[in-house]
């Protein structure tokens, strides 16, 4: 009796010999295919005027008188007091010697829109680049 009873046992091991023969297979198709693979290529950025700190802009405040004053914030900040055409004058000359000079008009808040829409339509009928508005954030 004892003899049929070890007969009737199932068998608890697990035969691994095919899934050798499979990583077998898997292995020599990757040592084959590894060498054809062409690495990539990346292209990098190259360093250029992007990496240029940028310019300093000159302010044109317009107080609420209507005087116009001219601030070189690159020139240590100096201001001086100037007429509509020597703002033009100084502007241009700036900008002759720097292409991506920024100007900016401020205007206080008592001034009306008019005068400033005024100053920037001479700035830009005189061929001047790059005219923002300044603005104050609360």
């Amino acid at each position: 009796m004892m003899q049929r009873r070890n007969k009737r046992r199932l068998m608890n091991e697990i035969n691994v010999v095919p899934y050798i023969d499979v990583m077998l297979v898997l292995l020599i198709i990757f040592m084959i295919t590894a060498p054809l693979i062409q690495p990539s290529q990346i292209e990098l950025p190259e360093i250029g005027k992007a990496s240029a700190p940028p310019v300093e802009p000159l302010e044109v405040a317009i107080a609420a008188s209507g005087s116009l004053t001219l601030r070189d914030r690159a020139g240590a900040g100096k201001e001086q007091q100037v007429d509509r055409s020597q703002l033009v004058e100084l502007i241009k000359a700036k900008q002759a010697q720097n292409t991506d000079q920024p100007v900016v008009i401020a205007a206080d808040k008592n001034v009306r829109y008019e005068e400033v829409i005024k100053v920037m339509d001479l700035l830009q009928q005189q061929k001047i680049r790059k005219i923002g508005l300044l603005t104050k954030s609360k």
